[in-house]
């Protein structure tokens, strides 16, 4: 488990580097831009006039951007889970069936390591991957904070950060889980980006129309905090994230341990009129 955990972090940093310089300097940019939103005072209201309805259905807390959490919530937060999300869903659909496509994962299953090992190893080191890069990225937000006047000590902007690691690895484990249900990992990572983004834009469109409301509590990102989170972390909701996510790891795992591992190439949907269409 611990050869596979490091391998896998050999394999993703580049993706990590990449990441964690990425976010950390818009991160870094953004705390600078704080006061001048600080300075504008009275004009706030006319800034946010320019910006259509649809527009504004997205950043739910837009009013409060010249404060510290709102500024955190409608610069950052409110977005941040979409964009590292593209490599929490790509390395989550292909920790393990990337592998298998390539015809390299039946050869590192005939080395002495369990596949539970070869499992818990990888996702243990991709959940280390998106840790890290959200903690260069609070870094990126905590050594600036003094000097541009964020009143917000390292423990308050800590805070948001939680909820958006629960989406994060919810998000991978549930690509990692149909990975090992649909035929191919592309599969896998298109469907999973596909709910992620359609339940960004439900949520947006929600504050819109008031009957998607029934609807939208039964998405993950509904329990979403973002920046509110530096005002109160709600354990709860987030207790009840990385249980999701955890549940689906789970389901994933129990599968891989079923798997028949093929040599290479990508699976077919194996469905009964294909196959009388081949014979014929």
């Amino acid at each position: 488990m611990l050869a596979e955990f490091k391998q896998t972090l050999r394999r993703l940093r580049g993706q990590i580097i990449g990441w964690a310089v990425g976010v950390g300097i818009y991160g870094f940019l953004m705390s600078f831009f704080y006061p001048s939103m600080v300075e504008m005072g009275d004009m706030t209201e006319d800034f946010i006039a320019l910006f259509p309805e649809a527009v504004l259905a997205f950043f739910e807390n837009i009013y409060f951007i010249s404060t510290p959490m709102g500024y955190l919530d409608v610069y950052y937060f409110s977005y941040m889970h979409l964009i590292i999300g593209i490599l929490a869903v790509s390395a989550g659909a292909g920790l393990l069936a990337a592998d298998e496509e390539k015809g390299v994962l039946d050869l590192v299953l005939a080395h002495p390591v369990s596949r539970s090992g070869l499992f818990f190893g990888r996702l243990l080191a991709l959940a280390t991957a998106l840790i890290f890069i959200l903690t260069v990225s609070w870094l990126s937000w905590v050594l600036p904070s003094g000097s541009v006047e964020l009143v917000l000590n390292p423990v308050e902007l800590l805070r948001p950060f939680l909820p958006l690691l629960g989406v994060l690895f919810l998000f991978a484990a549930t690509a990692l889980f149909l990975s090992m249900v649909l035929p191919a990992a592309r599969q896998a990572g298109m469907l999973t980006g596909a709910l992620l983004v359609g339940n960004y834009l439900l949520l947006g469109l929600s504050n819109i129309s008031d009957e998607l409301e029934p609807v939208v509590k039964y998405t993950p990102l509904y329990y979403y905090q973002g920046g509110t989170a530096v005002d109160g972390l709600n354990g709860n909701w987030l207790a009840g994230l990385l249980a999701a996510a955890l549940l689906l790891a789970a389901a994933a795992w129990l599968l891989f341990l079923r798997r028949d591992i093929r040599v290479g190439g990508e699976r077919s949907w194996n469905l009964p009129s294909l196959s009388r269409r081949r014979s014929s």
